[in-house]
């Protein structure tokens, strides 16, 4: 049954999956009233840049080749969000004594700090994104955003090694 899916039907999935987990995100930070850390916004752009990447595919809809390097390009999309993903479950499970203490605000070190910096600091995560304020069924969003990347850098390396 997957292999009569049409390429173009799959990348329009991903950018659909992605639209989705985005309007959540949303829906988290405006009407639940949920301020996202540092790590969530850089989640955000990784789960952007890859429904970007979907939607140009499924617009292009371009040959084996093409199809390949889209999805290659999915795939390390998805991967680097699952780092960052993981990082963050990392950070929410440890011991309170070992988290690291709560930095300046994102906007803060844009204004002040290089932006290599910034990323660095970003990266590493503070104590803001160790705290886990909402879940669902078990899961804290790092933890749902990771499955996310999962399935989507799953998705994607089908799409890059399947035969047409």
């Amino acid at each position: 049954m997957l292999h009569t899916l049409s390429s173009r039907l799959v990348f329009f999935g991903l950018a659909l999956v992605a639209l989705l987990a985005m309007l959540f995100a949303a829906y988290l930070e405006h009407i639940v009233g949920l301020n996202p850390c540092p790590l969530c916004m850089t989640q955000r752009v990784f789960v952007v840049t890859g429904g970007v990447i979907a939607l140009l595919a499924a617009l292009h809809n371009p040959r084996a080749w093409g199809r390949r390097v889209y999805g290659a390009l999915c795939v390390a999309v998805a991967a680097g969000g699952g780092a960052v993903a993981a990082r963050h479950v990392w950070l929410q499970h440890l011991p309170p004594e070992q988290v690291p203490a709560c930095g300046p605000s994102l906007e803060y070190m844009l204004e002040t700090l290089p932006f290599r910096d910034t990323l660095s600091m970003v990266l590493m995560g503070d104590g803001n994104c160790a705290e886990t304020h909402w879940t669902l069924l078990g899961f804290s969003i790092p933890e749902q955003t990771l499955l996310l990347f999962i399935a989507i850098f799953l998705a994607a390396l089908w799409q890059t090694l399947r035969r047409q």
